[in-house]
């Protein structure tokens, strides 16, 4: 549940469409995406937004390039104010492929990471690797995310394909499966190459998935965060989200600008499962 933030203002104001804090209990997550933020600016994020913010993704290999003192500090922050934190998938990714698979996992938890993504990207993985990596990602004590998606254009998606791998993810324990949108928001999953929606590939996967409240959906422009919320509501779960955008985006949820400002004319009313 989002609760208000604020005694000063009154709580219609706060969430003016009610989808989000109160007994509706809004439960969109939101994955912020970090490429290399120094401690003050990791800290102001923190201050200002971690209410709204519940996963923070170092992108890529970032992580490695971080000196550890600011790793290890973003790392402790980000779990004192009750956030997943995890490195980009490419990162495994490499792990696997340089065959530093155990190394990488060890140092993930030596370092105090709580999460793990885990992709394919941009190397390929056979079914089995990736059901063995959520398993022993969870028994290593990580809330594991897994990602479904290509990272280079003009690889079509398959539907049936990635409805069927992000079942096996959740029945395996995944806790929300990822659908590639890229930091840029254009030429992958869901996207054209000029970051429009690909609405019939869309519409396709929420029909054919079986539980569609566990997909993420990276979204970095706003016009895409738009289109999701209007479509399926104030909990959608948003990721690769700009650090710059993450309180802006909690205001997108909440009607509270004026994309969505629409919604307070009827709080909560047919918010959810708009989409015919």
């Amino acid at each position: 549940m989002r609760e208000a933030q604020s005694d000063r203002w009154h709580p219609a104001l706060q969430d003016p469409a009610g989808g989000r804090t109160g007994t509706a209990g809004g439960t969109g997550k939101t994955m912020v995406m970090d490429k290399g933020l120094g401690p003050s600016a990791f800290s102001d994020l923190l201050h200002m937004s971690a209410p709204y913010i519940d996963m923070i993704k170092l992108g890529f290999g970032t992580a490695v390039l971080t000196p550890d003192d600011i790793l290890l500090s973003k790392i402790d922050h980000a779990k004192s104010r009750g956030i997943l934190i995890m490195t980009g998938g490419t990162f495994l990714e490499t792990a696997l492929a340089l065959g530093l698979q155990n190394e990488f996992l060890a140092q993930l938890r030596q370092l105090g990471f709580n999460g793990l993504e885990i992709s394919d990207g941009s190397f390929p993985m056979t079914r089995k690797k990736r059901s063995e990596l959520i398993l022993r990602g969870q028994d290593m004590g990580f809330t594991v995310i897994t990602e479904y998606g290509k990272k280079l254009g003009g690889q079509p998606l398959t539907i049936g394909h990635f409805v069927e791998t992000a079942t096996i993810d959740l029945e395996l324990g995944a806790e929300l499966v990822i659908m590639e949108g890229r930091e840029s928001g254009s030429g992958a999953g869901v996207y054209n190459e000029d970051g429009s929606l690909k609405e019939q590939d869309f519409r396709s996967i929420l029909q054919s998935m079986p539980l569609p409240d566990k997909v993420m959906w990276e979204a970095p422009r706003k016009e895409q965060q738009v289109f999701l919320l209007q479509t399926l509501g104030p909990n959608v779960h948003l990721g690769n989200i700009s650090f710059q955008d993450a309180t802006a985006l909690e205001a997108l949820r909440r009607g509270l600008r004026g994309d969505t400002a629409c919604w307070v004319e009827n709080p909560t009313a047919d918010m959810e499962g708009k989409l015919n």
